[in-house]
This record gives C-alpha cells, sequence and structure tokens, in this order.
C-alpha cells in the first residue's frame, strides 16, 4: 500500500465498515479532537494540542513512511452528518526495516470508541497488510502490564501472550507485556 492507498474493514451486522488510511493535513482538526481524551492524554508521549502541534505529528508519520520504517494509519468509520467519516483510531506498523525479519504494532482508540470493537478489527487488517507488504516472520504487540484492555485487543487479533518485559523508566514506568503473532505460512 502506498501512503495514498487504503485499507477496508468490512462492516458486519452489529459494526460499522472502518477505512484505514495514511494521514492527511486535513485529519489535523480532528486528531487534536482525539487527544482531549484523558486517557490518550496520560498514556501516549505526544499529545497535539494546537494546529501547529498536530502538523508536527503528522510530520512525523509521513516521514515514517518516507524512511519506510513506520506506517501509521488513521481509521475511520463512516457519519452521515455533515463532518463525514469520524476518526476512530490510528494503526501503525514499525520497526520492519531497522528489525529484518520482524515489526511492531501499535495502535490507540478515540475515547468515543473504545468497546466497540474498533481496535481489534483495525490491528488485524493492520497486520494482515504488514506480513503481505513486508514478508514478515513476525509481528509484536507490546503495552504496559496494567493495561488490560491492550491484552484484550491483542487476544482478539490473533496476538498470542509472550512474556513480561521488565520496566525502562523513564519512559515506560512499568513491566510489559508482549504479544506475538507469527505469519501465516
Amino acid at each position: 500500500m502506498t501512503a495514498t492507498a487504503s485499507l477496508t474493514v468490512p462492516a458486519t451486522a452489529e459494526l460499522p465498515e472502518l477505512t484505514l488510511r495514511a494521514w492527511r493535513r486535513e485529519d489535523a482538526p480532528a486528531l487534536i479532537e482525539a487527544y482531549r481524551d484523558p486517557v490518550l492524554r496520560t498514556t501516549l508521549r505526544h499529545v497535539p494540542e494546537t494546529d501547529e502541534d498536530a502538523l508536527r505529528w503528522l510530520d512525523v508519520q509521513w516521514r515514517g513512511w518516507d524512511s519506510g520504517n513506520r506506517y501509521s494509519l488513521a481509521v475511520f468509520e463512516p457519519d452521515d452528518g455533515p463532518a463525514g467519516p469520524r476518526l476512530v483510531a490510528n494503526v501503525v506498523v514499525k520497526n520492519v526495516a531497522t528489525r529484518g525479519s520482524m515489526g511492531e504494532v501499535g495502535y490507540w482508540t478515540a475515547g468515543h470508541s473504545r468497546g466497540r470493537g474498533v481496535a481489534p478489527r483495525a490491528v488485524e487488517a493492520l497486520t494482515a497488510w504488514a506480513f503481505a507488504e513486508f514478508d514478515l516472520e513476525a509481528l509484536d504487540l507490546l503495552h504496559q502490564i496494567d493495561n488490560t484492555a491492550s491484552c484484550r485487543v491483542a487476544e482478539k487479533a490473533g496476538y498470542v501472550f509472550d512474556e513480561v518485559l521488565p520496566a525502562l523508566p523513564p519512559e515506560f514506568p512499568l513491566d510489559g507485556h508482549r504479544h506475538i503473532r507469527l505469519a501465516p505460512r
């Protein structure tokens, strides 16, 4: 997938279709709105609060695509309102250029979308794409040990618990979990 292409996760009887695509400049207001969520503000390192902050954050995502080492995708679901599709999450596959046959998947979900199955579906779509695109042997999904929601997302997306990782303060003050998913063969 190029930075202009997108992935689609089909709707189910209970859940709407999801579209995953590279971030665009016009996504800045939705990004700022998503980061107003107190959970995101405490769990992520870079919190865009202004248009300038959001553009810096977006620039990091675009440079990742250019470098071939970080592929971040905005996740949207349809909204019948005048604003159009609604930002519900971000998914990223990273370290594919520096780790050889391994990569790492990360994500966040907007507060209004948690608990509705958005994250597992988006992570699953990204995982399938990453395995096909990069011929990886495995992908990791890492989270802090106290993040039980991320454990559930990992399991629902087919990532198996592998090990407890020691804390690395100050960036990672708590122990973490490493979940792994092997490529289909």
